[in-house]
C-alpha cells in the first residue's frame, strides 16, 4: 500500500478571488446578494486574503473576479467601464503586496472589440499575468466562432487562461432551487471546454495556456466517452479522432480547488499528467475552514513522491508565472 507523503512547501493557489471595492459596490448597487443561484456573496480584504495564505502555508494568490464576472451588467458601455476598473484594482493590489498576489484580468464580454482592447490594455500597461474567462457569456460558449478573434489574439501573446464556471443560460429550469456551484459549475467547465475542442479552437491556438478548474468539473469522468463518441459523423461541427480529443485534454492544466480529495484526484490522474496540476483554493467564495481542508487533503495525498507533490504544491505553477519563483525563493 502506498503512504502518504505530507507535503509541506509553500503553495501557489492559482485559484483565488478577490472582490475590490468596486466591484463589491457594483454588486450592490444591482442589489445582488447572493450570485448564481443564492450563492452568498462573501467577504474579502486583502488582510482576510494573507490571513488564510498564512494559515495554510500558500505563498501566492492568483487573483480574479469570480462569477458573474460583469455580465450582470446590462450595456456594453457598463461593462467595459468595470472591466477596467476591476483590472486596474487587482494591478494595485500586485503592486501593493510584491510577490503575494498575482492577478488575472477581466474582458467586457461577449463584446469583441472591447475585450481586445483591454487584452492590449491589461498586459502592456497593467503587466497583468493573464485572464479569467467564463465558461459562456450571454449563453454564448467559448467555441463559438464569435470569440475566434480573442483566442487568436490570446494565441499570440501565448496567454494564460484561467477557465471558471458560471450558471448556463438555462439554470432557471435545471437548477432545481439549489446553487449554481453544486452541480451546473462542474458541468459548464465540461460544456465549453468540450466546445473548444469540437471548435478547434485548441488546435488552432497551440500557444494558449488553459487552466480548467475543479479538477476539471465532470470532465475527467467523461473524457474517454467524448473521446469514444468524437470521431462519429454526427459531431458538430465535425468528427474528430479520439486520440487527438485526448491529447488536447491532457494539454490543459488543471487545479484542485474543491478536488483536492483523494477520490477525486484519483479520477484526475486517469486523464491529466501531473505536470499538468495545481493548487487552487476558490478562497474566499470557499469559506476559510474548508480551504483549510481541501489544503489538508492535498498535503497527505497518497501515491505521490516528494518531487510530484512539490510540482503540484508550486513547480508547475512556476512554469506559467516564473515571475513568483524569485519572489518566494
Amino acid at each position: 500500500m502506498n503512504t502518504a507523503y505530507r507535503c509541506t512547501c509553500g503553495l501557489i493557489d492559482v485559484h483565488a478571488h478577490c472582490l475590490p471595492p468596486a466591484y463589491r459596490k457594483a454588486l450592490d448597487d444591482a442589489g445582488l446578494a447572493t450570485l448564481d443561484g443564492g450563492y452568498p456573496v462573501p467577504e474579502w480584504s486583502p488582510e482576510k486574503a494573507t490571513a488564510v495564505m498564512e494559515e495554510n502555508g500558500i505563498d501566492t494568490m492568483m487573483l480574479s473576479v469570480s462569477s458573474p464576472s460583469v455580465s450582470f451588467l446590462s450595456g456594453r458601455e457598463a461593462r467595459v467601464r468595470l472591466a477596467r476598473t476591476i483590472n486596474e484594482d487587482i494591478a494595485q493590489l500586485r503592486r501593493d503586496y510584491p510577490g503575494r498576489f498575482g492577478g488575472f484580468m477581466t474582458l467586457p464580454l461577449p463584446h469583441v472589440a472591447d475585450s481586445l482592447a483591454e487584452i492590449d490594455y491589461a498586459f502592456d500597461e497593467l503587466g497583468l499575468d493573464g485572464l479569467i474567462v467564463e465558461t459562456n457569456s450571454d449563453g454564448k460558449y467559448l467555441g463559438d466562432p464569435a470569440f475566434a478573434p480573442i483566442f487568436d489574439r490570446l494565441n499570440e501573446r501565448h496567454a494564460t487562461i484561467f477557465l471558471h464556471p458560471t450558471a448556463p443560460a438555462c439554470f432557471s429550469a435545471v437548477g432545481l432551487g439549489r446553487p449554481a456551484p453544486l452541480f451546473e459549475f462542474p458541468c459548464d467547465t465540461a460544456r465549453t471546454v468540450i466546445d473548444l475542442v469540437f471548435s478547434d479552437t485548441l488546435k488552432r491556438c497551440a500557444n494558449l495556456k488553459l487552466i480548467v478548474p475543479h479538477a476539471g468539473g465532470v470532465l475527467a469522468a467523461i473524457a474517454h466517452r467524448i473521446a469514444l463518441l468524437s470521431p462519429m459523423p454526427v459531431m458538430k461541427p465535425g468528427p474528430k479522432p479520439s486520440a487527438e480529443v485526448i491529447a488536447e485534454l491532457q494539454g490543459l492544466y488543471y487545479d484542485l480547488a474543491m478536488s483536492a480529495n483523494q477520490p477525486t484526484f484519483d479520477v484526475l490522474r486517469t486523464l491529466a499528467p501531473l505536470s499538468q496540476i495545481m493548487v487552487g483554493t476558490d478562497f474566499p467564495f470557499q469559506p476559510a475552514h474548508n480551504v483549510a481542508r481541501n489544503i489538508a487533503d492535498f498535503r497527505t495525498l497518497d501515491g505521490l513522491t516528494a518531487e510530484q507533490h512539490r510540482a503540484i504544491a508550486r513547480e508547475n505553477a512556476l512554469r506559467l508565472f516564473p515571475r513568483f519563483a524569485s519572489a518566494n525563493a
